[in-house]
């Protein structure tokens, strides 16, 4: 290869970066916006409402997601992979361990009430619903793990719930978010803020 070859190979790699950055930005600019009317439409809203949500065409979420089913799963995999992101950055951010772990679950909360729509979506494919289930465990038990651990090693939270397991905070959470999307009486955000506040040492 000669210098000029080479330094055209090397143009078409730069270029091909940004390309590749912004079709990750859009992709994930269509995700929110189909998020976002899954939690105010449900998830049979259609497609044009999503396209319009996202400013784009409807032609292309099918060219990125040929099913309905394809569209659910990604947005899943999508918030679950920015709640687990969020986790360390809250950490970094706070000096109390206990302040960031209270934050987390707030952002939990808002995926979980989603997450019940999308999962009674995914209910037909068992399969699917199963691997998406494992996913969901896999990228946010570690997060509340590290979470409840720093705050528990600066002895934030009360001694007789130091034995308390992420899973066991995560599943109690999840029971208090069951049927919240169906009922504006009832905020889960506020029960599960109650729940945190209540693992907080007081002395």
């Amino acid at each position: 290869m000669n210098d000029g070859e080479e330094r055209a190979e090397q143009a078409g790699q730069v270029a091909a970066r940004p390309r590749r950055k912004d079709a990750r930005r859009n992709q994930e600019a269509l995700l929110n916006a189909a998020a976002a009317v899954f939690v105010r439409s449900g998830v049979d809203a259609p497609v044009r409402e999503i396209a319009a949500e996202a400013g784009v065409g409807v032609g292309t979420i099918y060219r990125h997601f040929p099913t309905r089913a394809d569209l659910v799963a990604a947005v899943y995999r999508h918030q679950v992979e920015t709640c687990a992101e969020a986790g360390p950055a809250l950490l970094a951010s706070n000096a109390s361990p206990h302040a960031a772990l209270a934050q987390w679950i707030d952002l939990f909360v808002d995926f979980l009430v989603t997450k019940h729509g999308l999962a009674g979506a995914l209910r037909s494919d068992t399969a699917g619903f199963d691997t998406l289930h494992a996913y969901f465990l896999d990228h946010l038990l570690p997060v509340c793990t590290e979470l409840l651990g720093a705050a528990t090693t600066a002895r934030e939270i009360r001694p007789e719930l130091t034995d308390l397991s992420a899973y066991a905070l995560l599943r109690g959470v999840g029971n208090l978010c069951v049927g919240a999307e169906n009922d504006p009486r009832y905020d889960a955000r506020r029960m599960a803020a109650l729940l945190v506040a209540g693992l907080r040492r007081t002395d």
